[in-house]
């Protein structure tokens, strides 16, 4: 009898002989000096769109915070309880982070659901309902532009969703005013599941750009 689905321990045998064997001094040495990550990227939860994979980064090298459409709220201390709020602080005060990256992708289920206003909630709770109407504004503009086919309407808000986040990040004061000396710059990408092709933000006019991948 096995406490964790075998496919998960086959897998970490697999780390085990593998990719830990390799960088097993660099392990050693986060496990003994902390870790000092230069970029914080701000993920959805997809798991086809993970960022370590994605960026090829080896252990240490991102701090990553996945939530449903990859959104961050407006700053608001409440008292409530902020999961995202809470890395974002510990990823700037703390780890002293560089870079922010909100890298939206397509296809996202999240951003579905807000362009889909008959959706039903998923439980009493309608969580992601909630969540998602952080977007509700944007959501309701694109939905009615009849001249958008379904899929241009998605691909629309999923790059808009990324500039609310970026706008949102700013209300943070310590975000804002690191920016504003130049030692934190924020950024925008746009991950194609089906093709793989990334897609920047430019961060002067906002136009999502392909770099050269060789």
């Amino acid at each position: 009898m096995t406490h964790l689905p075998e496919k998960l321990l086959a897998g970490y045998r697999n780390f085990m002989s593998g990719r830990f064997q390799t960088e097993t001094s660099r392990y050693r040495d986060l496990a003994r000096d902390g870790q000092t990550p230069e970029t914080l990227v701000i993920a959805c939860c997809d798991s086809r769109s993970a960022p370590e994979i994605i960026f090829d980064a080896g252990p240490g090298e991102l701090f990553v915070l996945r939530n449903v459409a990859n959104l961050v709220p407006p700053y608001a201390p409440d008292g409530e309880y902020h999961s995202t709020s809470a890395a974002l602080e510990f990823a700037v005060q703390a780890l002293k982070v560089k870079n922010i990256v909100v890298m939206g992708h397509g296809r996202c289920g999240g951003i579905k659901a807000a362009l889909d206003s008959d959706a039903l909630p998923l439980s009493p709770g309608d969580f992601i309902g909630r969540w998602m109407s952080l977007l509700a504004p944007a959501a309701e503009s694109v939905s009615n532009n009849t001249m958008m086919t379904t899929v241009e309407r998605q691909t629309s808000l999923e790059r808009i969703s990324i500039r609310y986040s970026i706008a949102n990040l700013r209300t943070f004061p310590c975000i804002k005013i690191l920016e504003d000396k130049g030692r934190l710059t924020l950024h925008g990408a746009w991950f194609d599941i089906s093709t793989g092709e990334l897609w920047v933000m430019n961060r002067e006019t906002g136009d999502f750009e392909r770099p050269e991948a060789e």
